[in-house]
C-alpha cells in the first residue's frame, strides 16, 4: 500500500510552502527529478564492485556483514544510532610494515601504528563518500582516537572493529585480544563503514583459527595481561600500554595537581617521563607496549621466519622486546605488579593509579 507521504516522496513535485517552492536550490532539484537526472540507487549493493571500491580506495582487504548477524547483535544499537537505517557494515583492513611494529624503539612502532591509522581512516572515508555519490546514506567512525571521550569510562568507540571484522571473515581474535588474518596476521589495523543497504554477498567467518598457539605473546607481555589460559587482565593492559593516554593523564595530572612545587613534581616524574608525556600530548599519543603483535607470527605472509628457525626468530624478535630496559607502569598490589618485578627485574616498576583510582591522600603536614 502506498501512502500519501510515499507518493509524495515519489513525485517530481512533492507538495511544499510557496517560499520553500520558489528557492532556487528546490527548483533546480526538482527540475533535475523532472528529467530523471535524479535516480534512485540500487536497493542492494554489488559485493564485487563493493570490495574494489575499497581495495582502490586503499584498504588492503575487506568484506561486508550484514547487521543482522547474530555476532553483532551487541553492536546493533549503537550502530543504529550512529546512522539511523543501517543495513550493512563493512570491515577494512589495513596492513602495518612488521619491522616497525617489532622495533624496540617506541618511536618507530608508534608511527607505523599512527601512520597506518591515518590511511585507514581516509580509505574508510573514501569509501563513504564513494556511497554517498552512490545516492547511499553512509558513515565511517573513526578507526581509533579520536573517540567519545564523554562516555569515558564507558564504551568510547562508536562501533567495535574487531567485533565486525571477525564477522565479516576478516580474521579471528587471539589470545592477546587482537584480530589475526589469514594473510596479514596481526599486523593490521581495521576501519567499518556503515551503509544503509544490502550487498549481493556477505563474508564468512572463517573456519578456523589463524593463531597457531604458540604463546609469544605470554612471553612478550611486560606485565603479564595475557594469561596462557586464555585469561586477560584488562585494567594491566590499559595501565601500561594506554600510560599515555585517557587514564595515564589523568593519573599524571592528578600527580602535578598533587606536587608541592617543582622539586616535588621532579622526585615523582622523571625528566624522560616528562618528555614522554609532553610528546604525546603534542603528537600522537604512543603506546608504552605493543610487544604481543609485534612477535605474533601468525598469518601466511608473516609464519615463514618462525617456522623455518624458532630460536632465531625468537632472539631476533622476541628477546630484544624482553630485554629492553623500560619503566612498566602498575596499579598497587596487583597481579601485574608482581608478575613485572618477578619476570622482568632489570624493567623499573612504578605504581600508578592508572587513573582508575582515586590517588593516595597526602599525609597532613604537622
Amino acid at each position: 500500500m502506498t501512502t500519501r507521504r510515499d507518493a509524495e516522496q515519489q513525485s517530481p513535485d512533492p507538495k511544499l510552502p510557496a517560499k520553500l517552492a520558489g528557492h532556487p536550490s528546490v527548483q533546480a532539484v526538482l527540475a533535475r527529478r523532472r528529467a530523471g537526472d535524479i535516480a534512485s540507487p540500487p536497493a542492494v549493493i554489488d559485493a564485487a564492485w563493493l570490495r574494489e571500491l575499497c581495495l582502490a580506495a586503499g584498504a588492503d582487504d575487506a568484506a561486508a556483514v550484514s547487521l543482522d548477524h547474530p555476532d553483532l547483535a551487541g553492536e546493533r544499537e549503537h550502530a543504529l544510532a550512529a546512522l539511523p537505517g543501517t543495513r550493512t557494515l563493512i570491515a577494512m583492513v589495513s596492513r602495518m610494515n612488521r619491522d616497525n611494529c617489532r622495533s624496540p624503539a617506541r618511536s618507530v612502532a608508534n608511527q607505523e601504528f599512527h601512520q597506518t591509522d591515518e590511511q585507514a581512516n581516509h580509505a574508510a572515508r573514501s569509501v563513504t563518500q564513494a556511497l554517498q555519490d552512490a545516492g547511499y546514506r553512509a558513515l565511517n567512525p573513526s578507526v581509533g582516537f579520536p573517540q567519545e571521550m564523554d562516555r569515558y569510562p564507558g564504551r568510547i568507540w562508536v562501533v567495535a572493529h574487531k567485533t565486525v571484522a571477525v564477522a565479516a571473515g576478516l580474521g579471528v581474535m587471539g589470545l592477546h585480544r587482537n584480530v589475526i588474518h589469514p594473510k596479514f596476521g596481526s599486523f593490521v589495523l581495521l576501519a567499518t563503514v556503515l551503509v544503509d543497504a544490502q550487498v549481493s554477498e556477505y563474508g564468512q567467518a572463517l573456519d578456523y583459527n589463524p593463531c597457531i598457539d604458540c604463546k609469544l605473546c605470554v612471553a612478550a607481555c611486560p606485565v603479564g595481561a595475557i594469561g596462557k589460559d586464555g585469561d586477560f587482565d584488562f585494567f594491566a593492559c590499559t595501565t601500561h600500554n594506554y600510560r599515555e593516554f585517557m587514564s595515564g593523564f589523568t593519573d599524571w595530572a592528578q600527580t602535578v595537581a598533587d606536587s608541592q612545587d617543582a622539586a616535588d613534581y621532579r622526585s615523582r616524574v622523571t625528566d624522560s617521563e616528562s618528555a614522554s608525556m609532553w610528546q604525546s600530548l603534542t603528537s600522537p599519543p604512543g603506546y608504552k607496549s605493543g610487544y604481543c603483535l609485534a612477535v605474533c607470527p601468525g598469518g601466511e605472509d608473516v609464519l615463514g621466519p618462525y617456522l623455518e628457525d624458532r630460536k632465531a626468530f625468537m632472539d631476533t624478535v622476541l628477546r630484544p622486546l624482553q630485554d629492553k630496559k623500560e619503566t612498566l607502569y602498575v596499579l598497587p598490589g596487583s597481579h601485574a605488579q608482581e608478575y613485572a618485578q618477578r619476570r622482568f627485574p632489570h624493567k623499573p616498576v612504578k605504581e600508578v593509579t592508572g587513573g582508575w583510582q582515586p590517588p593516595a591522600k597526602r599525609p597532613a603536614s604537622s
